[in-house]
């Protein structure tokens, strides 16, 4: 690993002028970000540690809102997020191991882009939207505008991601699952999440594209029929055609297009079940 320097702000300027300098790359809980310095694909002259920001905050009060460097473990374990939005709880519970996600956090796990992350998916699903402070200004995105491409996210070099906004569930309900090769808690080969309720039907895909992905024309087959086995076999469908489906170490496109007519169908089904 290239020697680098270690810089520990105590304010968001701060660390934003820090990282405006070439070299320079942000550091949440670095699970992904170390691994890839040591394997040489990254060679920063400068780690900004973003410890010390006061961005580790989980809210709620009517929506969720949850500070970039919330670890996944003390979302896992908010009783907030049990209580209102219980989907994220039991998709973190399969997201890698409790080692990891004591360490790694929110902001760092949309801001990697890998689509095999479980949290991109469900997130669209449910509407959320993350803040982005730079220099000049704050925005409001959804998630889904993070993704540019395979491990390509659309922050500047500058910007962080500070919070994360989930609307309420009301009488929503949601689900995410995911079809993995190995064990239970590996990459998956394909992931899906769901939202079901309120006139809504959601539907987004990910690990078998290069960023986490809407299934529209299943979406629009399903509005209004949720209930309809011929109307969700026709989604199931829908949803395997309309898509470019990449093949990895994980499958292939012609696997992952079956997986994804089954798991669309077992995931509305889980949504179904699901109390919020």
């Amino acid at each position: 690993m290239s020697p680098f320097e270690l810089a520990q702000p105590r304010s968001l300027p701060a660390a934003l002028a820090l990282l405006a300098d070439d070299g320079a790359r942000p550091l949440s809980g670095g699970t992904a970000l170390v691994l890839m310095m040591k394997a040489g694909v990254l060679r920063p002259t400068r780690l900004v540690s973003l410890r010390h920001l006061g961005l580790e905050t989980i809210e709620a009060d009517g929506e969720l809102r949850i500070g970039a460097m919330a670890s996944l473990r003390s979302v896992e374990c908010s009783a907030a997020v049990r209580e209102g939005w219980p989907a994220i709880a039991r998709t973190l519970r399969t997201l890698s191991n409790v080692r990891v996600r004591n360490v790694a956090t929110v902001g760092g796990a949309l801001a990697h882009a890998d689509p095999h992350m479980d949290l991109p998916p469900l997130f669209i699903a449910l509407g959320a939207r993350a803040t982005i402070a730079g220099p000049d200004r704050e925005r409001t995105v959804p998630v889904e505008a993070l993704y540019a491409g395979y491990l390509e996210n659309t922050l500047k070099r500058d910007e962080l991601i500070t919070r994360i906004s989930i609307p309420s569930m009301g009488a929503r309900r949601a689900a995410y699952l995911k079809c993995t090769t190995r064990s239970a808690d590996d990459w998956p080969a394909v992931g899906i999440a769901v939202l079901i309720g309120g006139g809504e039907v959601r539907a987004v895909l990910g690990a078998a594209t290069d960023t986490p992905t809407r299934l529209v024309a299943a979406e629009k087959e399903l509005q209004g029929k949720i209930d309809d086995a011929k109307a969700l076999r026709r989604a199931a469908d829908a949803a395997a055609e309309e898509v470019q489906i990449e093949s990895d170490q994980h499958g292939s496109a012609a696997y992952k297009k079956q997986l994804i007519r089954v798991y669309l169908r077992r995931t509305i089904d889980e949504a179904r079940r699901a109390t919020h």
